[in-house]
């Protein structure tokens, strides 16, 4: 019997980050929909409405041939994406702190702009027919593993791909991180190009390309695939418990339960969008 992609149990990094942290997290961010709206929550702040609009002009980049990609500033590129977080509904509680962040990723685009190194390669988009680059896991178990690579650059030489994660924050990603590895299993698995190389690039720094040791790609599997099953059996028992009782990962959702947070919009991928007092 083939699987059923509507029933399946859906990953990411994201979903596999939040349950790491914090079961309820999880919970509340992945599976609870607000029974008025049929939607699901999150959560909005100045520099994820940063990131959201600096990856919104990126990405509209790797559709573009390459000669056409710079000939509108990326700075200029970036007016409509910020419309969609200006004020409230980006988390800035006022003019001057969404100034203070607009010229952040104004300076950021600029860089990119003056040393825009593989954007000025080819690049390799994933097609789904889902919207979301996704593929099972496990079809026995039912997980599908799923997310949006930020950039795949292609290598005519090799005829293989490099993976490129782009960073707007000013932390740099832990080395146990799982979000390389989870990259890894889905540009092997939604294209046809081996993958050779993986980076972060840091657009607050100068640094430009920060390559990392490719994962390996069975160990990637076990690893995630374990979380993945345990992330199933929690959600069949429907047993999302906080094992502090409350913290900083589940505590701004459980505000919006309480009527603490404030409703500014709808995402385009339909969640409600709540900011929260100080």
């Amino acid at each position: 019997m083939k699987p059923d992609k509507y029933s399946a149990v859906w990953v990411s990094h994201s979903s596999i980050s939040d349950f790491l942290k914090c079961p309820r997290s999880y919970y509340l961010r992945n599976v609870y929909k607000n029974s008025k709206t049929g939607h699901k929550m999150t959560v909005m702040s100045p520099p994820l409405a940063l990131g959201q609009a600096v990856h919104e002009v990126i990405e509209s980049l790797a559709v573009l041939p390459v000669e056409e990609r710079l000939k509108i500033s990326l700075v200029k590129r970036l007016d409509f994406p910020w419309l969609k977080v200006t004020g409230k509904r980006g988390g800035f509680k006022n003019y001057s702190i969404e100034t203070e962040y607009r010229e952040r990723a104004i300076q950021m685009l600029i860089n990119l702009q003056e040393d825009p190194g593989p954007l000025l390669k080819k690049a390799i988009r994933i097609k789904s027919d889902m919207g979301l680059p996704h593929y099972w896991l496990n079809g026995k178990e039912g997980i599908i593993l799923c997310g949006k690579i930020d950039w795949l650059s292609y290598d005519d030489e090799t005829d293989s791909v490099h993976i490129i994660d782009f960073k707007t924050g000013k932390n740099e990603e832990k080395e146990d991180s799982l979000q390389l590895p989870i990259y890894l299993l889905l540009a092997t698995n939604t294209q046809t190009k081996k993958v050779t190389g993986v980076s972060y690039w840091y657009l607050d720094r100068d640094d430009g390309l920060v390559e990392k040791k490719l994962p390996n790609i069975k160990d990637s599997y076990k690893k995630i695939f374990e979380i993945a099953k345990e992330i199933k059996k929690v959600r069949a028992k429907n047993d999302f418990v906080c094992p502090k009782g409350g913290c900083n990962a589940c505590r701004p959702y459980e505000r919006i339960l309480k009527g603490e947070a404030e409703m500014v919009g709808v995402s385009e991928t339909r969640q409600d969008i709540y900011i929260l007092p100080d």
